[in-house]
């Protein structure tokens, strides 16, 4: 194939500019290297910016309403019960190492988001922190499950920090980087031992120790305590990190075009925003019994014939409207839909924070964000506070605003923009920053280095020297 060369992606889950690129960036020497003899910049992500769907729209090239998903639990259908998680399954296209195969190239994939359950291509995979547990089949081919457990020497492969929400923090911090620990040992062997002309991995512990320690290291913080004892911990763990990455790109070997990406950023989160009970305190939502302690809205009985609207928690909201015709029992005329939805719009934009203010809150109508809008989609998107605060989905929490997240403690709430570096060999010593970059540029950037044309309705656009 003319133009065929190796190409490697180290995916960062969760890195954020604003440590790697402008506080950390002199103690890392082979981000620093990449960054100096390539391109770089801030890559912004799906709307929203969070694990699923932004992987899938970097490794596609299109936007999470093509996708047809919105976050790791989706609805199926008009149900009010039906919801499904966001498997490999949801993906129905190709993505960049599915297009190679078809082309005759091998590929290496560890690790990236929605890959479980592994599909056959042409190369290896160990799928991502989604697989149920190690007892599931977690590679293709399946002999190579095998082959990692004697890598390991037994050793349990870690496909996630399990409950990493949780205040046992040095837990946390060993887990992290023994995870790193493997996922790099395992890429390496890998590496040697097989041919491929494409590698992909990604590495969630940054993400981990984001949410786990966030307030140990930003003074900015609501809950930050100087001089505390985790108070460099995200910092000692990226200078670790960039040393791994160091030998793992010597693995990767002189020649090859290194990309190195984070799905979306982090930053501090204030505090937590209680959809269901603003719903249910402002008519929205009726309860038919309210309850007298934090609850799932799942578990609570609704009041289906007096309910206009529901939402689910998670770094964002989504807002669900009861519309006659559409759901089982509906309530809101499908005439007064675009009425109802512009009327809840304001409402929740209008909210102020704990102490009155203005909140800042960002609230979106997909149809207005995405190219087409597949499967089911939210009615409304809500980024509260522009992301500074989370959603707690729960009910019964006696009041609006909480400071304690409802899946146990978390520091962090996710942010806009990622990072984005290339290193090309056939470029070196270029060193400039690029801005404007889109999660969705990715796909086709690594297609164009193949000498290969992305589909014709791919979104994003090649990033180029």
């Amino acid at each position: 194939m003319p133009g065929k060369r190796k190409v490697a992606i180290i995916g960062l889950d969760c890195a954020t500019p604003q440590l790697l690129f402008d506080r950390y960036l002199s103690d890392l020497p082979t981000l620093k290297r990449l960054v100096r003899g390539g391109v770089w910049g801030r890559l912004r992500s799906s709307d929203p910016p969070i694990t699923v769907p932004a992987w899938a729209c970097m490794t596609t090239g299109v936007d999470a309403g093509v996708l047809g998903f919105y976050g790791f639990r989706n609805r199926k259908d008009y149900s009010y019960d039906g919801m499904a998680f966001a498997t490999s399954a949801a993906v129905k296209r190709d993505r960049v190492w599915d297009r190679l195969s078809r082309e005759g190239l091998r590929s290496i994939v560890i690790g990236v988001p929605q890959t479980y359950p592994p599909r056959p291509f042409n190369g290896d995979m160990v799928t991502c922190f989604l697989t149920p547990s190690v007892e599931s089949q977690f590679t293709h081919p399946p002999e190579l499950k095998g082959e990692i457990a004697g890598l390991l020497g037994g050793e349990e492969y870690l496909l996630d920090v399990k409950d990493f929400r949780t205040d046992d923090k040095k837990f946390v911090l060993n887990q992290c980087y023994k995870m790193t620990e493997q996922r790099m040992k395992i890429a390496t062997h890998l590496l040697k031992s097989r041919p491929w002309d494409f590698f992909m991995m990604v590495e969630m512990a940054p993400d981990r120790i984001y949410h786990g320690f966030w307030s140990h290291t930003d003074p900015t913080h609501p809950k930050y305590v100087a001089g505390n004892e985790y108070e460099n911990c995200i910092r000692d763990y990226h200078r670790w990190l960039d040393a791994r990455m160091g030998e793992l790109v010597t693995a990767l070997g002189p020649e090859t075009v290194i990309l190195v990406v984070s799905d979306h950023g982090a930053k501090k989160m204030d505090g937590g925003i209680c959809v269901n009970e603003w719903l249910v305190r402002s008519g929205w939502l009726a309860l038919a019994d309210k309850p007298s302690k934090p609850t799932p809205l799942g578990k609570c009985k609704i009041d289906w014939s007096k309910t206009r609207a529901w939402g689910e928690g998670g770094y964002y909201a989504r807002i669900f409207l009861n519309v006659r015709g559409r759901e089982p029992n509906g309530i809101i005329p499908a005439a007064d839909y675009e009425k109802v939805r512009n009327q809840l719009k304001a409402a929740i934009e209008a909210i102020p924070d704990h102490r009155g203010k203005p909140l800042g809150t960002k609230v979106l109508k997909p149809e207005e964000i995405y190219r087409k809008t597949a499967g089911v989609p939210p009615d409304l998107l809500v980024y509260w506070g522009n992301l500074d605060w989370r959603s707690v989905g729960q009910v019964g929490m006696g009041s609006v605003y909480t400071f304690e997240n409802d899946t146990g403690p978390d520091d962090a709430n996710h942010d806009y923009n990622g990072i984005f570096v290339m290193y090309d060999p056939a470029h070196p010593g270029a060193g400039r920053q690029l801005d404007g970059l889109s999660i969705m540029d990715v796909a086709p950037t690594v297609l164009r280095l193949y000498g290969i044309a992305p589909e014709a309705d791919v979104q994003g656009k090649p990033i180029t020297y």
